[in-house]
């Protein structure tokens, strides 16, 4: 389940941002239109953007960054419209621990202040908003 900490509310695009072409865009694409404007609005707010889409045999994380002192493993979920639920909602207990382990593992036994975000990307026509929720799970190994 999914633990609202901290919320960044609804934030629209910084100068720049523009929404993806919806044309025949499949999921795939929209997913990566997704996390593209996620990491864009993440560097805005000051993240430093470590690893994108790390893979390991148990599964991937979308993005790894750093903000202040945490070390952040972030999933991004975009959603065209409300029709499947909030973006934050597809993050289940299956998926949060599958980015735990692939976080212990890129830890290697390193001790760092680790948090979970989930950051959800709106997108509705040339409207783009991005919502990141912070600490949004702990650890769940």
């Amino acid at each position: 389940m999914l633990r609202k900490i901290e919320l960044s509310g609804e934030q629209t695009p910084a100068s720049g941002m523009k929404t993806p072409n919806p044309g025949k865009d499949s999921r795939k694409a929209t997913g990566r239109s997704g996390e593209d404007l996620a990491v864009q609005y993440l560097e805005q707010q000051g993240y430093i953007i470590l690893e994108r889409n790390y893979r390991l045999r148990i599964g991937e994380v979308d993005i790894i960054a750093r903000d202040e002192e945490y070390l952040v493993f972030i999933e991004v979920k975009t959603r065209r419209s409300r029709r499947f639920g909030s973006p934050f909602e597809a993050v289940d207990i299956r998926k949060q621990q599958q980015i735990f382990k692939i976080a212990a593992a890129y830890l290697h036994g390193k001790e760092l202040p680790v948090r979970f975000d989930v950051v959800a990307v709106h997108l509705n026509g040339q409207d783009v908003r991005v919502e990141v929720l912070k600490n949004a799970f702990e650890g769940c190994g």
